[in-house]
């Protein structure tokens, strides 16, 4: 019998964001999950100046900043779920 453990019904959102070091950006999700990432895999995220990435702000599913003209979203934070989901 398949039991449905972790995190399988559960829609991911952003919570917050942090740069808890040099060149890593975190992002805490309202279902209690953290994910750690290199800054580098978001150029548009490494344009913004260090001194206002503490100033983001959700806008639809994703994050941005006054400065930065992507929006970054949760699919790029996890990756897309159809290529690693489980075939049950």
């Amino acid at each position: 019998m398949f039991t449905k453990e972790g995190y399988w019904d559960v829609v991911p959102k952003i919570k917050s964001i942090s740069f808890p070091v040099r060149g890593k950006f975190q992002v805490d999700l309202q279902d209690g999950r953290s994910v750690v990432m290199p800054i580098s895999a978001f150029p548009s995220l490494k344009k913004v100046p260090t001194k206002e990435r503490k100033n983001w702000y959700l806008i639809g599913g994703g994050v941005s900043w006054d400065s930065c003209p992507e929006v970054i979203h949760i699919e790029q934070i996890l990756g897309d779920y159809n290529k690693f989901a489980h075939e049950a």
